[in-house]
């Protein structure tokens, strides 16, 4: 590993300190290196005096034991308590930042400390050169390459510093019914069908009449937003009383709906499905900017979020691991882990660009965060039946249309999960998705749109649709599902498996595979595992 002296040196009083962590040798953080942007030689230098936040996330008291995940869970105290922040860690940043003139701010139990200071001395502090970039749809941010250094004395103290290079990192997995678009609407082919959230459930096997009265379901969503008035008339057309939809802040992010073209189609979709599947639930959205460290501290603070409280937490924007530096990939999953051990369920759609997920160097990929371990990955299906009978079910691929498909694979960050260790095909990395619906645009879902009647898919459609439904089955069991990989897995009959169609290099068939994982939701079954009747009886909803 490379190693240096730093360099550079801001002005500041507190003089001896800063030469004290000037005297030691720096070296790169493991995981930070980021690639080049494309147009990075068409950047300009920041402003030495702009101001800069970054989160730091520190190494915790204790690591979560993996082998408790799923059998046992902590409450946010004892968590904050067992696995917050290292006091040796926080002493030692806490340190840094005063020597460069950085203020901090503590959150113990994400175990993160943000720190915002001048672009000169943030700069400093961590041996990185920012530039400003504007991006293909004239969006200003900031961006760096190589690696972060820090002095010895930070080196296994420090996990991951996110927020220095603030480009893009995610895209939502929605997909508008394909066909011509008029006027930005895309309007369905004569042959496409579609179905209301309620009419894909019942077709799983969903009863009527349930209700997700007392829980809560988070959706992270890096832009866009939603306009009252669409969710009034949407939940009236379909006959489900109106969901109460709260919107967190995070990092600035706002609910700012950016019209029919941007990401509205992804917000309102993930809103319209977790409330009509779950009536009676809560859906509080956390807005985020679309960046690694936005991403990442969604999640965490949705987490941690003793206010709203959620059971559930569903995410339809992902990208290729390949676009995920190490340190962003461990620290998002690190959030994941922690909802593990809380004893929330944390889902992802999967993809929507089959086993390539849409990248151009001729080999596999799959989308994280669905490839993380401690996530249920959401792929997808093309679904057909009428009333509470399917009458077919398969992969989602539309490739040769151009029309995108279920994404799939074989994580080359994470290893195989002991849950997946009776899998051959998963044996060389983690396996993706878990779980499966549907998500072919063709025979997509009904939603309302910036006041406009719209048919979408994709496998963000999947995710909300199961976190509606284990809503609903923590509301029956009066507790949550929580980390339930080893449970699915060990009990098969919970999915419907889907054993025809490919999304490119994968093939569907018996048992568990890289296109459908487990297959869709047996609800019954589901239920029978996770909520059995005896727990506690459903809770129905009123009648409007």
């Amino acid at each position: 590993m490379a190693r240096s002296k730093s360099p550079n040196s801001p002005s500041d009083k507190n003089t001896f300190s800063l030469q004290a962590f000037q005297s030691e040798q720096w070296s790169p953080l493991p995981g930070s290196h980021k690639a080049a942007y494309p147009s990075s030689g068409s950047g300009k230098p920041l402003s030495s005096g702009s101001s800069i936040t970054v989160s730091v996330l520190l190494r915790p008291k204790t690591p979560v034991d993996a082998n408790t995940l799923g059998i046992t869970r902590l409450s946010r105290a004892q968590y904050s308590a067992r696995h917050g922040t290292s006091p040796a860690a926080l002493k030692a940043l806490l340190a840094f930042a005063t020597a460069y003139s950085l203020t901090p701010a503590h959150d113990p139990a994400r175990r993160v400390v943000t720190l915002t200071g001048t672009a000169a001395n943030i700069q400093a502090a961590f041996q990185v050169s920012l530039l400003l970039l504007t991006g293909p749809d004239d969006d200003v941010f900031r961006v760096r390459e190589g690696d972060i250094h820090l002095p010895d004395s930070l080196h296994g103290q420090v996990e991951a510093v996110l927020g220095l290079d603030n480009r893009p990192q995610a895209t939502p997995k929605f997909r508008t019914a394909p066909g011509t678009v008029t006027k930005g609407i895309a309007k369905p082919r004569a042959t496409n069908i579609s179905f209301t959230p309620v009419q894909v459930a019942q077709l799983y096997g969903l009863p009527a009449g349930l209700s997700a009265t007392g829980q809560t379901i988070a959706l992270i969503e890096l832009g866009g937003g939603y306009k009252a008035a669409d969710i009034r008339a949407y939940f009236k057309s379909i006959g489900v009383p109106k969901p109460k939809v709260t919107a967190v802040s995070v990092d600035k992010g706002k609910n700012k709906p950016d019209g029919v073209n941007g990401a509205d189609g992804e917000v309102m979709l993930d809103i319209e499905i977790a409330g009509a599947v779950a009536s009676g639930a809560h859906i509080v959205v956390y807005f985020a900017p679309n960046t690694d460290q936005g991403f990442i501290d969604a999640i965490a603070i949705a987490v941690h979020d003793s206010k709203n409280n959620p059971s559930v937490i569903s995410i339809s924007w992902g990208g290729p691991e390949s676009a995920w530096t190490a340190q962003a990939t461990s620290a998002l999953d690190a959030a994941c882990q922690a909802a593990a051990a809380l004893g929330i369920t944390v889902l992802a759609a999967s993809g929507d660009n089959g086993s390539t997920d849409g990248v151009t160097d001729g080999k596999q990929h799959v989308d994280f965060p669905a490839s993380s371990p401690h996530v249920l990955a959401c792929g997808g299906t093309k679904l057909n039946g009428s009333g509470a009978t399917i009458t077919s079910e398969v992969v989602w691929n539309e490739i040769a249309a151009k029309e995108g498909a279920t994404g799939g694979g074989i994580s080359v960050l994470f290893p195989q999960p002991t849950w997946q260790k009776g899998i051959a095909a998963t044996k060389s990395g983690r396996g993706v998705p878990d779980v499966s619906g549907n998500a072919d645009p063709a025979t997509g879902y009904q939603v309302r749109v910036d006041g406009e009647a719209l048919v979408i898919g994709g496998t963000s459609a999947v995710a909300p649709l199961w976190a509606g439904l284990l809503a609903l089955s923590n509301a029956r069991s009066r507790t949550t599902a929580g980390f339930l990989q080893p449970k699915l897995y060990a009990d098969s009959a919970t999915c419907r498996d889907i054993i025809i169609g490919n999304n490119g290099s994968f093939t569907a068939g018996p048992g568990w595979d890289a296109c459908t994982g487990l297959g869709s939701p047996n609800v019954s079954n589901l239920f029978a595992l996770l909520a059995p009747a005896k727990a506690s009886k459903p809770t129905r909803a009123k009648k409007k």
